[in-house]
């Protein structure tokens, strides 16, 4: 049984069952959501839509307009279809959690995002950590899964296109050929990358033209898109399957649909910003440039600059001594990273001015060595 026949087989169940859910807007007096004083129901200024209807979209918090919004999202990431979640972390936990079963096998990278790693304890299946982007790593674990394949049993890897801890690029190209290799699914947290990379910053598995190789994608509003909220793209079945069998999707209030216009306009607004994606790669560039004219090293290759500094206390103090010079940069330590591994994390943005971006690096290079600041 394939991963298609899987879903169809889960589906027609329900339908026996008559347990089969479907999107549905609200038509008639609202007798069935949690409105209890009525305010979800007048929208905010200058908003002609409303609120939530405060239930799941199952409930009484489907709108059209959301239907508007997952359409024009499927088309952005050339795909079939889209589903919309509350958050990137619901979304990615809330995939996995449903796709994987007991007797399937995921091969995870090792920095994978924390909603990756709870998806997966949740899904139950076989686990497989492979080093970071190590992809002979990889492969060992696929073959050794492979060689005690059994019937209805799936394969799965998991990984991001750009870690967002890390700064740096998975391989995507080498690990769908892996993936091909090994008949395994291939899902990939877009999270960081979108808005920023591909045609009309679709991203960068769109730009790399591998979306018919890849089962699904997740996506997040609140990074390049300033927007509240996230996406799963896939198939249409991967769409039906998560609103009929997804927790997360099932249970979870709606956004209000008040929030899709402003999904519309962050969609139209990113897409058509190719001088934006331009400039942000162009002042990255020019930072790390700095950092490394003052002898600081940094991981990474893009606008995501992880300085690590090793012991907690002093990445902490770092960032403190940097906050008080005027530049908001902050300690990320474990368990958002490894241990040993504390670091100061950059985030660059394409609005950044150039000359504030070399004080900042001169700024950290003095917080980081006994040297005088030097701006020169």
């Amino acid at each position: 049984m394939n991963l298609d026949d899987r879903w169809t087989t889960i589906l027609e169940e329900l339908r026996a069952a008559g347990r089969y859910r479907r999107l549905d807007a609200p038509r008639g007096l609202d007798l069935s959501s949690n409105d209890y004083l009525g305010h979800g129901r007048k929208p905010p200024p200058d908003c002609k839509l409303p609120g939530s209807g405060l239930s799941s979209r199952l409930v009484h918090g489907q709108h059209p307009t959301w239907d508007k919004v997952e359409s024009e999202l499927a088309g952005w990431h050339a795909c079939e279809a889209a589903l919309v979640f509350t958050s990137g972390y619901v979304a990615n936990e809330g995939l996995l959690a449903t796709i994987l079963e007991p007797g399937d096998f995921v091969a995870s990278d090792e920095l994978n995002h924390a909603s990756i790693v709870d998806g997966i304890r949740l899904g139950r299946a076989e686990k497989f950590i492979f080093r970071h982007n190590d992809l002979e790593h990889l492969k060992h674990g696929l073959l050794a899964a492979r060689q005690r394949q059994s019937a209805g049993r799936q394969l799965f890897v998991v990984t991001e296109s750009l870690f967002g801890m890390d700064g740096d690029l998975t391989p995507l190209a080498e690990i769908v050929e892996i993936c091909q290799r090994f008949q395994a699914h291939l899902i990939v947290d877009e999270a960081h990358a979108t808005g920023c990379f591909g045609p009309e910053g679709a991203g960068r598995i769109a730009e790399a033209g591998l979306r018919q190789h890849v089962l699904a994608t997740v996506h997040t509003g609140g990074k390049a898109l300033g927007v509240a909220g996230a996406y799963v793209c896939g198939s249409p079945r991967l769409r039906e399957l998560l609103i009929n069998r997804c927790r997360h999707f099932i249970y979870t209030t709606a956004l209000p649909a008040a929030l899709s216009d402003w999904w519309l306009h962050a969609l139209a607004r990113t897409r058509a910003d190719d001088d934006g994606r331009r400039r942000l790669h162009e002042v990255a560039g020019h930072f790390r440039r700095e950092l490394a004219r003052h002898g600081v090293d940094a991981a990474g290759t893009g606008y995501i600059v992880p300085i690590v500094v090793g012991a907690d206390a002093e990445a902490t103090a770092a960032a403190a001594r940097l906050q008080a010079l005027g530049f908001d940069i902050r300690a990320i330590r474990p368990p958002s990273v490894p241990a040993g591994t504390a670091r100061l994390r950059v985030s660059i943005h394409a609005d950044h001015d150039m000359d504030v971006l070399t004080l900042a690096a001169a700024a950290i290079a003095h917080v980081l060595t006994p040297t005088p600041l030097s701006i020169s």
